[in-house]
């Protein structure tokens, strides 16, 4: 079996080449992101292994699917980069749904707490020797309350962090779960209420710019704003705007909606043109880190045994539960109602 891997950095080859070695399967690392003038690297190969800012639309998927691939193997959780229904019928498409749901919830709590205590600034000025505490002073957040949007795997172990940390927690799903020392609540009285609000929702077309003007707008004063999901859940100059305004305190980003063409890349060297991240980076409220909530060891190990365990059972002709369905409008969960491949 051999699959070209799109995107492929560093850190995540040897994890794959050993897993691969495994397993008979040969990966083809490519550093090019899959794209419809890339995808002709893909011919030849029996299927394709991509990331998060891979571009799986309908013009790659029929290029993929012409090449006589029949697989699409993602080495993430999110998929909203691949057009599913143009797949059904012709590519099958497979996730990784938790590779490590404590990498993604820990750095949330890191990023809140680094925030909140000004770790950063802190961190720059002794550098330099400088160990006055004018403009370090931060706040307690035991008693304070978390809106958490979002309580699948991530956002129930982010949760249980902000519970030991003292803080009240109020919670937003669309499909609300089992109620654990929280409480769930509409989310307009989630933005009202919460001094902290930590997004671990998927993005699809509802959740797309959950977070703008208008929701903003709801926010407590001097909120603390923190996504380690998907970069568009957040309309990025409505933030802007809404700590210009100062509704929101802090803002802490390990995801940015525009992160494709820049994330997972140096650019120290050279003058960055997206003027609105560039703006955020520089105001003294915001951190922003380079999607890599999920990188630890445990995570990457992870990621490349159920991604190529996804790709064994394909080969194999068996039902694996983290294939995507678009049969049934259930994409994730389809397997409750199947035991076979979606189509």
């Amino acid at each position: 079996m051999k699959i070209a891997f799109f995107d492929a950095k560093d850190y995540e080859i040897p994890w794959f080449t050993r897993e691969g070695d495994k397993n008979g399967i040969e990966f083809k690392f490519f550093e090019t992101k899959l794209c419809e003038d890339t995808a002709e690297l893909a011919r030849g190969f029996d299927g394709v292994c991509v990331f998060v800012n891979d571009e799986v639309n309908a013009a790659v998927i029929e290029k993929l699917y012409g090449f006589g691939i029949r697989v699409v193997a993602l080495r993430c959780a999110g998929y909203n980069n691949v057009a599913l229904e143009h797949c059904f019928g012709k590519i099958h498409v497979f996730r990784v749904p938790a590779y490590s749901p404590y990498a993604v919830a820990e750095h949330t709590a890191a990023l809140l707490l680094a925030s909140v205590r000004r770790i950063h600034k802190a961190y720059n000025r002794t550098k330099d020797f400088n160990f006055s505490l004018n403009g370090l002073m931060g706040f307690d957040l035991h008693g304070k309350t978390v809106g958490v949007v979002g309580t699948g795997k991530i956002g129930r172990i982010f949760i249980e962090i902000c519970k030991g940390l003292g803080m009240r927690v109020l919670a937003y799903d669309k499909f609300p779960g089992k109620e654990e020392g929280f409480r769930y609540v509409g989310l307009g009285e989630l933005l009202e209420q919460s001094d902290v609000i930590s997004l671990h929702c998927p993005l699809t077309e509802e959740t797309y710019h959950l977070i703008g003007e208008e929701a903003i707008g709801q926010m407590k004063k001097g909120v603390v704003l923190l996504n380690t999901s998907r970069g568009a859940l957040i309309d990025a100059e409505a933030l802007l705007d809404g700590i210009k305004r100062r509704v929101i305190g802090a803002a802490c980003l390990d995801v940015y909606e525009e992160e494709s063409d820049l994330f997972f890349r140096d650019f120290s060297g050279h003058i960055v043109d997206d003027d609105v991240l560039a703006r955020l980076i520089s105001m003294p409220n915001v951190i922003v880190t380079s999607h890599q909530a999920f990188l630890t060891e445990e995570a990457l190990s992870n990621i490349a045994e159920t991604t190529v365990q996804n790709l064994v059972a394909f080969f194999s002709d068996k039902p694996c539960e983290n294939e995507l369905c678009y049969r049934c409008g259930r994409i994730e969960d389809c397997k409750k109602q199947r035991s076979g491949k979606c189509f």
